[in-house]
């Protein structure tokens, strides 16, 4: 017997996982696959392999190239035939990239058994002819890019046992007729868009073991029916638009391994004995719904769980679960429900968990959970959780010692508690943890020498001093924030053995002193925030050398006691980047600054009274010309109140409904920017100030705006990089009528979107410059360095999810700034992008990766894939939606097959009229294009790579980056002879 082995991707709403489909696999009739010999066979299946040939128009693995008249078509790649009668029995063709339609003569193969074509980019409708074979069990279709209906004839196929059409473009409804396929085993429709309810009559197919059917717009309630299929061992629903409740029937199948129904609206209760109806059950997957009652206690007696997934519900009451016994259990995820009781005991579950042989990841965080952390006693605790999350709870007391003991742990959160006391000094022996959120005294036994990244201790009540050991000499820190609490002291000397240090924050505390010189060994260090302390002496030379030598990109000194002369060189050069305010006793610096000039040294001072006389005279008058020329550039300030060089609104300034309604006129139409998924994003600004600002005034009314609100404001709070959207401030008050209010306050960015500048409308045309193909490229870079940041380098690596040109803002100088983070995620762990995940996600279609149709977590594979395609669509002009993109071509294929010979027809047209003259010009200006064509064929190269359909083929944003970097750096020498190049950026 030969055992047909069918791979499932992992999902985030748990399509059936590989481990599962192994146990699940069913055998079909042996095939023996002798050598074929050129003659005999028959003719009707060679002109039918021909015919399927001739359909495919790109083969980028050369898969048929052996399909020729040298070799009988039974010794074909992909081909294997009956031992005597040599006629087909098995097409398989998975994985081999191609490009086509599905030819109606494969239904002449009348002995077909199988056909696997899964993973290519087959379009077009299935063909009705299928219905023809009669001996065919397996049809396996995964992951191409068919349209239309799933044929009503199919049912002639009355042998199939598996029926595999998910990740393709079908719609309707599952044809009635499929019920009489009484061999039915799995059903794997998930991912197409399929829509009315699931019909009751699945529960005709008596022999179903797998029906996949997530993320459709499947409607309606689960069917009763389901709950008589007594051999079903895995029912994956998520990602639809159900409602009602689970039948009760479907916890009577014992035999289920896996059930996922997360991401709809589902509501009710787990059944009280659910552990002892479902004792298999190794995937529980029910995130995304309105579930709500306790956890039931008998989960517990399901000792095959790996996999417990219950967040974003209404789950209450105290947590009784023993977990204990789950020796299997690798993650457990109650993220965002109503959990605790408010006892002193609330937590004792933890115990259990500390016993899971397995466990991995544990995440509790944003519930009610009270008292304090249990206290035990253990020589060892063999979990080996690498994540721990409780944030956003009532956790009070101490930290109890064996959080010490988690050796394998690299994330720990538990800010935003009650907790008090000091931060165990073993922790500092935790040699593989990177991120540390926590809320207590920093202890000094927290040496930095091992592998702490990120270091993120903001708001909280922290006193005393910065201890030096955080600086060791082997520090691998990157981000290190410990802004608003209550340090002291000043800030150590072994702050230079910093030299993998991206950010420090160290603003709103009450440190003093000079700043060590030895700063300036920081030769990573991009953004610096030290304002609000009482900072004293002058500011050290070795900052400008920063930027002249290194990376530092923005320094905020404010409201300290600096004095003497602000250098010019370096960061200090750019006004956009320093903010020194607050500072009285400063001089110099660059005009933009208006501080006064640094006293020079003279003369010896006459001794005679006449002369300090004068001095006086001359100093009043000084004073008072000064004054008067304060006055002018104030008013005059105030006049140009909304030019583009208006003052920006002060961050985190408190602001109200009645403010922002006074800003942008009543929300006039003539301030509107522009309408997006949640909201409607107005200009604002003060007249009492001439602060201009963006606003996003959510719509609540939408489904989701509530949680891309708070999505938002989690990722926005964390992250400082020259090229994200700044938020200043947040709004979330009542309106005049009584209704929730919620806005985002944004610094404004008044060159607007990338896609306006892309695609300008017919209005726009002649009124608007286009982007050069220098401006197009730096854009590119600050997007990719705007997401090098939040994949690698952020306090908490953050995925986007929705990464396109109207998300693209640009400031004065065309500098690219990454908005709109409704929908990202915190990423919990860089893990293989193709495994489950409870984070669902959507995006915008044309940007979105493949696999998140496919129900695959975010991941910043995803994030690439997007950039990928926005790199493209800058080059070409086209968009991923354009009508040419239609049976299965689309802007990566239209990219790809345009190398290197059609890159003309492909290229937006306004490049090739760039400088005034055309693409194939002759002499001198032939070499520039040349020089063009070569960049801009290089920077599709990159797109291909970063968007190619397999999660692990792409690209790396960092070496993306770099990538883009060496093509803009080969570029720009054959443009200066045009025009000056001023830094990063010009007007070509």
């Amino acid at each position: 017997m030969r055992s047909l082995r069918i791979s499932f991707p992992f999902s985030m709403v748990c399509i059936v996982p590989l481990f599962l489909i192994m146990q699940l696999s069913f055998k079909a009739p042996s095939i023996d696959v002798a050598s074929a010999t050129t003659a005999g066979g028959n003719e009707t299946d060679h002109l039918a392999l021909l015919e399927f040939k001739a359909k495919i128009v790109h083969d980028p693995q050369n898969a048929t190239s052996s399909w020729n008249d040298s070799a009988h078509f039974c010794n074909w790649e992909g081909v294997t035939c009956g031992r005597k009668h040599k006629r087909v029995t098995i097409l398989d063709l998975n994985s081999k990239g191609l490009v086509g339609t599905l030819s109606p003569y494969v239904g002449n193969m009348s002995f077909l058994r199988e056909i696997t074509l899964y993973n290519n980019s087959l379009q077009g409708e299935i063909p009705s002819e299928l219905g023809r074979l009669f001996r065919l069990q397996v049809l396996y279709l995964n992951n191409n890019s068919f349209e239309g209906k799933i044929p009503s004839n199919l049912s002639e196929c009355s042998n199939i046992m598996l029926l595999g059409l998910a990740y393709n473009n079908l719609v309707g409804n599952i044809p009635v007729e499929l019920a009489t396929l009484s061999k039915l085993r799995k059903i794997l429709i998930h991912f197409n868009y399929m829509s009315n309810g699931i019909p009751p009559f699945l529960g005709n197919f008596s022999l179903l073991e797998v029906l996949s059917a997530a993320g459709n717009f499947f409607g309606g309630s689960i069917p009763d029916s389901l709950g008589q299929l007594k051999y079903l061992s895995a029912i994956a629903l998520g990602g639809n638009n159900l409602s009602g409740i689970i039948p009760p029937a479907i916890y009577n199948i014992s035999s289920i391994i896996l059930l996922s129904v997360a991401n709809n609206s589902l509501h009710g209760s787990l059944p009280p004995n659910i552990g002892l109806l479902l004792p298999h059950l190794q995937k529980l997957q029910m995130w995304g719904n309105h579930f709500t009652g306790s956890i039931p206690v008998s989960l517990s007696n399901a000792s095959e769980l790996l996999y417990i997934a219950l967040l974003d519900n209404n789950f209450t009451g105290k947590l009784d679960v023993d977990f204990g016994g789950l020796q299997r259990l690798g993650e457990l995820n109650l993220h965002g429900n109503h959990l605790g009781s408010g006892g002193d005991n609330s937590l004792d579950f933890i115990i259990s968990l500390l016993n899971c042989s397995n466990l991995k990841l544990v995440e509790i965080a944003s519930n009610q959970f009270q008292g304090v952390l249990p206290n035990f006693v253990a020589n060892n605790i063999s979990t080996p959780i690498e994540w721990l999350a409780m944030e956003y709870n009532q956790i009070g007391g101490r930290l109890p010692p064996w959080l010490s003991m988690l050796v394998s742990l690299s994330h720990l959160d538990i800010g935003f508690n009650q907790i008090t006391g000091t931060i165990p000094m073993e922790i500092g022996s935790l040699s593989r943890l990177q991120r540390l959120y926590l809320d207590s005294v920093i202890p000094s036994s927290l040496d930095n020498s091992h592998t702490l990244l990120f270091l993120m201790l903001s708001h909280n009540n922290l006193n005393g001093t910065i201890p030096k050991q955080l600086f060791a000499t082997q520090s691998m820190l990157v981000s290190l924030a410990l802004d608003q609490n209550h340090l002291v002291g000043s800030l150590p000397l072994e702050i230079g053995n910093s030299f993998n240090l991206n950010e420090l924050d160290i603003s709103q505390n009450l440190l003093s002193g000079e700043i060590p010189i030895d700063i300036g060994r920081c030769n990573s260090l991009l953004t610096l925030y030290m304002h609000h302390n009482n900072f004293e002496g002058t500011i050290p030379p070795s900052f400008a050398s920063l930027r002249k030598k290194f990376r530092l990109e923005y320094i905020n000194l404010s409201f300290n006691n600096f004095e003497g002369e602000v250098p010019i060189k370096g960061v200090f050069a750019n006004f956009s980047a320093i903010s020194i305010v607050g500072n009285n006793r400063l001089c110099g610096g660059i005009s933009e600054l208006q501080l006064p000039r640094c006293p020079v040294e003279g003369s010896k001072r006459r001794k005679f009274h006449l002369v300090n006389l004068v001095v006086i005279i001359m100093s009043c008058i000084f004073g008072i010309s000064m004054l008067s020329t304060a006055m002018y550039c104030w008013f005059k300030k105030k006049k140009r109140g909304h030019s583009p060089a208006s003052p920006q609104m002060k961050s985190f300034q408190k602001i109200s409904y009645q403010m922002i309604l006074k800003a942008t006129d009543g929300f006039s139409s003539t301030k509107l920017i522009g309408v997006g998924s949640f909201g409607s994003v107005y200009q604002g600004s003060f007249a009492e100030d001439g602060a201009t600002f963006a606003v996003k005034v959510l719509n609540l009314q939408q489904r989701g705006a509530s949680k891309s609100f708070m999505a938002e404001c989690k990722a926005l709070r964390i992250v400082r990089h020259r090229n994200l959207v700044k938020i200043i401030t947040s709004c979330s008050s009542i309106d005049f009528q009584g209704n929730d209010f919620k806005a985002l306050v944004y610094e404004y960015m008044p060159n607007g979107n990338l896609n306006k500048w892309l695609h300008p409308d017919h209005l726009e045309i002649d009124e608007q410059p286009s982007l050069s193909l220098l401006q197009r490229l730096n854009i590119a870079i600050d997007v990719g360095n705007a997401l090098d940041y939040l994949h690698h380098h952020c306090p908490k690596p953050i995925i986007h999810c929705d990464l396109k040109p109207s998300n693209i803002l640009l400031d004065n100088d065309m500098v690219a700034h990454v908005g709109d983070f409704g929908l990202a995620k915190f990423l919990p762990q860089l893990i293989n992008p193709t495994q489950s995940s409870s984070i669902g996600v959507r995006g915008t279609i044309g940007y979105t990766a493949p696999e998140y149709g496919l129900g695959s977590e975010a991941s910043t594979s995803g994030d690439v894939y997007s950039y990928g395609i926005l790199l493209l669509e800058m080059v070409t002009g086209k968009k991923p939606t354009d009508d040419i993109f239609v049976e299965g071509l689309n802007l990566h294929n239209f990219a790809k097959m345009a190398l290197p010979n059609q890159i003309l027809e492909t290229i937006d047209s306004i490049l090739l009229q760039e400088d005034g003259g055309v693409i194939n010009s002759q002499g001198p200006e032939l070499a520039r294009n040349d020089r063009k064509i070569e960049c801009i064929i290089d920077i599709i190269k990159v797109g291909i790579a970063c968007s190619m359909e397999s999660p692990q083929d792409r690209m790396d944003i960092s070496n993306a980056v770099n990538e883009l970097n060496s093509i803009r750096n080969n570029f720009i020498p054959s443009r200066m002879g045009l025009s000056v190049y001023r830094g990063k950026y010009n007007s070509y």
